[in-house]
């Protein structure tokens, strides 16, 4: 059985980073992290297979957000650069079986962390 538990969240301001951590118990294939914003609905940040080889993102967090996964410690990681005000969110980690191709939707993924804040001021 999985279970994941995020950790790292916190109130920075814009232009500062933070790295998320999420643990997880029991095997994990396919992993992702979405957030939620005040008043939005959950949406995809980015993702990573099982190997770690391959990684997807949201066009408006490429080139600032790095996701990684650290297999040994059955840990994922979500390096945030240049953070603004819109990145203000609870940030989710998610895992599910292995696709073809990296899940961006909600349906993906089947176990889900119970979020981390993260608070941006400008």
């Amino acid at each position: 059985q999985v279970r994941l538990v995020e950790s790292g969240g916190g109130s920075v301001q814009a232009g500062d980073s933070l790295t998320l951590s999420c643990a997880a118990s029991g095997r994990t294939f396919s992993m992702a992290w979405f957030r939620q914003a005040p008043g939005k609905e959950r949406e995809f940040v980015a993702g990573i297979k099982g190997s770690g080889g391959s990684t997807a993102y949201a066009d408006s967090v490429k080139g600032r957000f790095t996701i990684s996964r650290e297999n040994a410690k059955n840990t994922v990681y979500l390096q945030m650069n240049s953070l603004n005000f819109e990145d203000t969110a609870v940030y989710y980690c998610a895992a599910g079986p292995p696709l073809v191709t990296i899940g961006r939707q909600i349906y993906d993924y089947i176990h889900w962390g119970q979020g981390t804040q993260v608070t941006v001021s400008s």
